[in-house]
């Protein structure tokens, strides 16, 4: 007499399969939103970087000049640190390079104000206003549209 013996099973039956490809594809549309947002923000971070050469101009022009009001940015008599080009501050860019489309700096009476734009559909800025302390040091306050898109 022959005992049949009983074949053991090999691999993963059709259903096995299917729950993995589920959960694979559950976990991909959960990743790839926050990967989107992730690389947005990575790439917007050039345009904050772009605003660092005029930032460092400004507040090494405003040490040199000894100014210790946001009032001395520009005075009647001596162009202090308000015209970019001069002192150190560089030019407006409006080439753009990469993901920066512009940078300017400006002067008002209320201080310093540098403002990147960003080389993407909606135009995002990224701006620094800038104030300077009785100690001559000059305080920074980030603003632009890149706070309502969660860039900065």
């Amino acid at each position: 007499m022959r005992v049949q013996q009983k074949a053991q099973q090999q691999g993963f039956t059709l259903i096995e399969l299917m729950i993995v490809v589920a959960i694979v594809a559950i976990l991909a549309g959960v990743g790839m939103p926050a990967y989107q947002n992730y690389t947005k923000r990575a790439q917007f971070s050039e345009v904050i970087a772009a605003t660092g050469p005029i930032k460092t101009a400004v507040e090494l022009c405003a040490q040199i000049q000894g100014l210790t009001s946001t009032a001395g940015f520009v005075s009647a008599d001596n162009d202090k640190c308000g015209t970019n080009g001069q002192k150190g501050i560089p030019a407006d860019d409006t080439t753009g390079y990469g993901n920066v489309a512009s940078t300017k700096y400006t002067v008002n009476s209320s201080g310093a104000l540098i403002t990147a734009v960003a080389n993407d559909a909606n135009s995002t800025t990224y701006t620094l206003a800038g104030t300077i302390a009785a100690d001559g040091r000059v305080s920074w306050v980030q603003g632009g549209t890149c706070d309502v898109n969660g860039y900065c």
